[in-house]
């Protein structure tokens, strides 16, 4: 869920729950470590400050805040803008293109699943970053960022250590939402040992401990007596069953069967012994009544 309800709620416009929820969860939940909840917060901050009711006593704060939380995601995530600048059809200046922070070293050095992570949230939600204002803000702070990167902020070598360390191998709930999300981006970031295996496309990765409601019962095979033609005149009557005889069935009951497809068998053969095929090539005999002219 808390991968995709940011996104659900921008769509809805539901900034305020989006806010609300980061605000009550943060601390227990570190939703701020996923790349998803790092940049929506921010977002959903800056669509609330452009709102044409919101009062002017907080219209200053709340933009403050989008951006402070906005220079933190690019902090701890510089590998998300290039894809994003490319999602939205942006040509990145050359300033921070060619600048190794935001480089395409950023995107590569990153560890699997958070590219996992990135890629899920750029794939779904690229599209609520094109707008223009939206654009302006977000090329603002990455020159703060840049600024603070060539300062030499503590800031960008702890958030560094930290995605080395925090995001060595996503979990395999979320390997399940990627493949159930079906976003290729995010599919073909899934480890080999993943995208190897066979799974149902109703319940990809199901986790260990599932209890399956249904199992499907043991069919068992027909026992097969004499050969292909008794078995099919076997079939037709109408005690036959799916499981066949079987080989300690005896006594009269047995008995009544093998009578009984004794005179079935009897019965086709009459029936075949009477069929005549016309040929039409072959030469018709005269009727002895037929000869002689019309009048």
């Amino acid at each position: 869920m808390l991968l995709l309800v940011d996104h659900l709620a921008l769509r809805a416009r539901s900034y305020e729950y989006l806010v609300r929820l980061f605000e009550e969860w943060e601390a227990h939940r570190n939703l701020s470590q996923l790349p998803n909840f790092a940049f929506s917060v921010p977002l959903a901050y800056f669509l609330l400050s452009q709102q044409a009711d919101l009062p002017d006593q907080e219209l200053g704060p709340t933009r403050e805040k989008a951006s402070l939380l906005l220079r933190q995601a690019l902090t701890m995530f510089p590998g998300v803008l290039m894809p994003l600048l490319e999602y939205c059809s942006v040509r990145p200046d050359a300033a921070v293109a060619g600048h190794h922070f935001f480089g395409p070293s950023a995107e590569i050095s990153q560890p699997p699943a958070l590219r996992q992570l990135v890629s899920l949230y750029l794939g779904r939600s690229h599209f609520l970053w094109k707008e223009a204002a939206t654009m302006s803000w977000l090329e603002e702070n990455v020159r703060e960022v840049l600024r603070a990167v060539d300062a030499g902020d503590p800031a960008v070598g702890e958030c560094e250590s930290r995605r080395k360390v925090l995001y060595q191998r996503a979990p395999r709930n979320i390997h399940r939402h990627v493949i159930l999300s079906e976003i290729k981006e995010a599919v073909a970031a899934l480890p080999p040992d993943v995208t190897t295996q066979s799974v149902m496309g109703f319940d990809p990765l199901p986790p260990p401990d599932t209890i399956y409601s249904y199992t499907r019962p043991e069919r068992l095979s027909p026992v097969s007596r004499g050969n292909t033609i008794a078995l099919f005149f076997r079939s037709l009557l109408p005690s036959y069953t799916t499981e066949g005889e079987r080989p300690e069935d005896g006594g009269a009951e047995g008995l009544d069967r093998n009578q009984g497809l004794n005179r079935l068998m009897l019965a086709v053969r009459d029936m075949m012994a009477t069929f005549h095929f016309y040929d039409p090539e072959a030469p018709h005999e005269a009727h002895a009544e037929g000869d002689g002219e019309w009048d």
